[in-house]
């Protein structure tokens, strides 16, 4: 599987972006739980959301919750992060991320895209 991540950009704090993720392979929709993860400078990298083969959500960080929303269309191989009110501490760059496995996806994926940048200005 390859990863192509896209949509990052900077926006003021309130704002809102959508990033987007393109899979490659035919067996995408049936095979993968989708993650973002983000890293800010000088912080570890965490898992933001997750989404299960069908599209639903399985994992929200804490501070992501009733913010962000993972989703995915299966018949564009394509998962999205829709990313309201968002705030300076979102700044950071955002990858995603896919493995077979729901208890590994949000922990150690096997697949990784590039990342693509977000800056949220104050």
């Amino acid at each position: 599987v390859q990863l192509q991540a896209s949509g990052g950009g900077l926006v003021q704090a309130g704002g809102s972006l959508r990033l987007s993720c393109a899979a490659s392979g035919r067996t995408f929709r049936r095979s993968f739980y989708m993650a973002w993860f983000r890293q800010a400078p000088g912080k570890e990298r965490e898992a933001v959301a997750a989404a299960s083969r069908t599209g639903g959500s399985i994992y929200y960080l804490d501070s992501a919750k009733g913010r962000f929303t993972i989703s995915r269309d299966n018949a564009k191989n394509t998962v999205y992060l829709q990313m309201n009110s968002l705030k300076p501490d979102d700044t950071a760059v955002y990858y995603c991320a896919a493995d077979s496995r729901s208890t590994i996806v949000v922990v150690t994926p096997g697949y990784w895209g590039q990342g693509t940048l977000v800056t949220v200005s104050s």
